[in-house]
């Protein structure tokens, strides 16, 4: 039962979009008809600036650390943090207040990592920021970060530094990140993925 309100408490959080709110406030737009079509930080710092994406990308951080949070500390149970992180990814890249268009799921995807396991975080950002600054793909450092945080992840279970019940939170969210990069993947192959720094166009109807 407690499992199940924490993945609803998730659910809700990560559901909340700042970057539709940012891009209603700042520019009147809704920034999911610009650019890759989505809430997150790269697009919004495509479509409305650095400022606003540094507020979106706080807060959806801060959307997959709450309900880990609630789950480790307020509950103490491995299984409740792990699907309270599940939830808000869920919540952010399938959000109920946003007509279940969100983003990747990148950055809470990565609040929540760093709630669970805070060395494995540190490893994917470490290691995304790596491949960004030498391809400056923002897409790339997430296809690449996110697995070798699970690797990191993996290695903490094995060494016995982590609940292995933290490794279907790890496999899922990995899994979710890379699906979600599917067309940035065809766009990187056919060498039409813009890099970090290029600005938002309107979005052509049913791009992906």
């Amino acid at each position: 039962m407690i499992t199940l309100a924490v993945l609803a408490v998730g659910y809700l959080l990560g559901s909340l979009q700042p970057g539709l709110l940012v891009g209603r406030l700042a520019r009147g737009i809704d920034i999911r008809e610009y650019g890759s079509g989505k809430t997150g930080f790269t697009n919004t710092l495509r479509t409305v600036g650095l400022p606003a994406a540094i507020f979106v990308v706080a807060v959806d951080i801060g959307k997959g650390i709450a309900p880990v949070l609630i789950g480790r500390l307020l509950f103490d149970d491995p299984w409740a943090a792990t699907f309270g992180g599940l939830g808000a990814v869920l919540g952010h890249t399938w959000p109920v207040f946003a007509g279940f268009r969100g983003g990747r799921g990148v950055a809470t995807s990565f609040g929540a990592f760093f709630a669970i396991a805070p060395l494995a975080a540190l490893i994917a950002m470490g290691s995304g920021l790596v491949f960004l600054t030498i391809t400056r793909y923002v897409s790339v450092m997430s296809m690449v970060g996110v697995p070798l945080g699970l690797v990191a992840m993996i290695a903490s279970v094995y060494a016995g530094w982590l609940e292995p019940q933290y490794l279907i939170f790890g496999v899922a969210v990995t899994a979710s990140v890379e699906f979600n990069h599917l067309a940035n993947l065809k766009r990187l192959l056919a060498g039409t993925e813009p890099k970090l720094g290029q600005g938002g166009t309107p979005r052509a109807p049913h791009s992906a």
